[in-house]
């Protein structure tokens, strides 16, 4: 008698699914704000939002020889602001698993006159790279939303060149109780209403909230990147915890 294997469940917000199907469920959120996705990150985040991205990028030491892979990168706005820093030498590549996403951000820096990047629609969790290929890898607003952490942060880890960076942007645990009170208060009822006002998809920024409040908070999500094998492991909280961008480097070969 043939026995099944129980399926393996992850997270889909508060959700419990079956591990195979967060991918198409996340695509699925992300197809039905493409079109409205930027407005919204404004709104959410009063703009600040650019400027944690532009800490990020400063965080980052980008030199202009660099060979840089941004991940779930559909807004373009990391690649905005890493080419400029980088010379002939340099790559920098857009990235995002969601096709629209891609297609809208990378449409979105060639009209406004960035042309020198490439663009390539990439799963996190399975990089198609050889061994030691990127000075730098990085992902903003992304990780959450990947089926297996793990299994992304050693995928990376592979791509990496010794000594390489990888520079993670993301939601993660305020550090006042005050202000994760009201952002709490914020998250679970004003975004989802604004969400449907403004793309008339209230129930996907319910699953951003819930998203934020089911990712690791500093201190765990540093110790994934120590089991997954990164060194030299730390954070910075931004706007008292409400983001926080984590860095870990490729262990340099002896």
């Amino acid at each position: 008698m043939n026995i099944k294997s129980p399926k393996i469940k992850t997270h889909f917000g508060f959700e419990q699914i079956d591990s195979d199907l967060k991918s198409k469920k996340v695509r699925e959120v992300f197809d039905s704000v493409v079109e409205g996705y930027d407005l919204m990150n404004d709104l959410m985040s009063f703009g600040i939002h650019r400027i944690w991205k532009r800490i990020a990028v400063e965080m980052s030491e980008i030199r202009p020889n660099s060979y840089i892979l941004d991940l779930a990168g559909g807004t373009g706005d990391m690649v905005r602001l890493m080419v400029p820093k980088i010379s002939k030498e340099g790559l920098v590549i857009l990235s995002d698993i969601n096709e629209n996403m891609l297609v809208s951000g990378r449409d979105k820096l060639i009209d406004s006159g960035v042309t020198n990047f490439n663009s390539a629609q990439i799963d996190a969790q399975l990089l198609p790279f050889k061994k030691d290929t990127f000075d730098l890898i990085s992902i903003a607003f992304g990780l959450r939303n990947v089926t297996d952490k793990k299994k992304t942060l050693r995928s990376i880890l592979q791509c990496l060149k010794p000594g390489g960076r990888l520079i993670v942007l993301e939601f993660s645990k305020p550090t006042n109780e005050i202000i994760r009170e009201f952002y709490d208060l914020y998250s679970f009822e004003i975004i989802p209403k604004l969400g449907e006002i403004v793309l008339s998809s209230e129930e996907s920024y319910r699953y951003l909230a819930e998203s934020i409040r089911m990712h690791p908070n500093q201190d765990e999500l540093k110790e994934l990147f120590e089991e997954c094998g990164f060194e030299e492991c730390n954070y910075e909280n931004l706007t008292n915890g409400v983001v926080a961008i984590h860095t870990g480097d490729k262990p340099k070969k002896l």
